[in-house]
């Protein structure tokens, strides 16, 4: 990579590291940019992962408040999804390059009508928590299933948070501040778990990811900063339209 390529790299993960403070979903401009430069899709997909994964641990220290009494549920599902990350993680480094990109249209496209119905999913959530609708006792099936959205986190793992979410709030009997907190929790495990394990896959650039991961900490305080300013839903339906627009590139191809 040349020094424009490393700018372009650098100004897509701010991008992707304001986006994700605001509303979510910067892996959909820094993964193709990637692609885009000529970076193979499983490299690509790695090197990103690792590049943006202290975001996530930014996430939890911001909700440590919400975190308390819940010191159960916090190791529970950061085991979990960190052994769910860990088999998404080893799935993805044993698909070939040509398969993966396979793969990447109906990626991006799931995520994209992820993040579409992200609001609804928050205004469903909201409506069941306040309504106090009858929930299973029972936390047994939210760690089963929250396994499982952690090994697509580990393989992938754009607008994962909208699935595990869902999850929480239709299994666990709880507000939706708390549930969001394990949220962050998960969302750490299964990508934390995953960035380990790449690590040592050899597969890193280094160069880039250190450039992008300085780029996604500068972007996240600048979202931060902007996020009075710039309506969520805006953003993401501006993120949500380009994922379509890509998988449709991506199809063609």
């Amino acid at each position: 990579m040349n020094v424009l390529d490393y700018i372009l790299v650098a100004l897509a993960a701010v991008a992707a590291g304001a986006i994700n403070a605001i509303a979510g979903g910067g892996t959909l401009i820094t993964f193709p940019t990637l692609l885009a430069l000529g970076v193979p899709p499983i490299t690509a997909n790695v090197t990103n992962t690792v590049a943006l994964c202290p975001g996530f641990i930014g996430g939890i220290l911001a909700q440590l408040k919400d975190l308390r009494g819940q010191r159960r549920r916090f190791w529970i599902f950061l085991g979990v999804s960190a052994l769910g990350g860990v088999a998404g993680s080893i799935l993805l480094l044993r698909t070939g390059e040509r398969a993966f990109m396979a793969i990447v249209p109906f990626l991006i496209l799931a995520a994209s009508c992820l993040l579409a119905v992200q609001g609804l999913v928050r205004i469903w959530l909201l409506h069941r928590c306040i309504s106090k609708e009858a929930k299973p006792r029972s936390e047994a099936w939210a760690v089963i299933l929250i396994g499982l959205a952690a090994v697509y986190g580990g393989y992938f793992g754009v607008a994962m948070s909208v699935v595990v979410l869902c999850l929480l709030g239709f299994l666990i009997n709880d507000n939706l501040t708390r549930l969001n907190a394990i949220k962050q929790v998960v969302a750490f495990g299964a990508n934390g778990a995953a960035a380990v394990l790449f690590i040592f896959s050899g597969k890193v650039i280094w160069p880039t990811a250190l450039v992008m991961a300085a780029g996604a900490l500068i972007g996240g305080l600048l979202g931060g900063r902007l996020a009075g300013h710039i309506k969520p839903d805006t953003l993401r339906w501006t993120v949500v339209s380009l994922g379509i627009v890509l998988s449709i590139i991506y199809f063609l191809r």
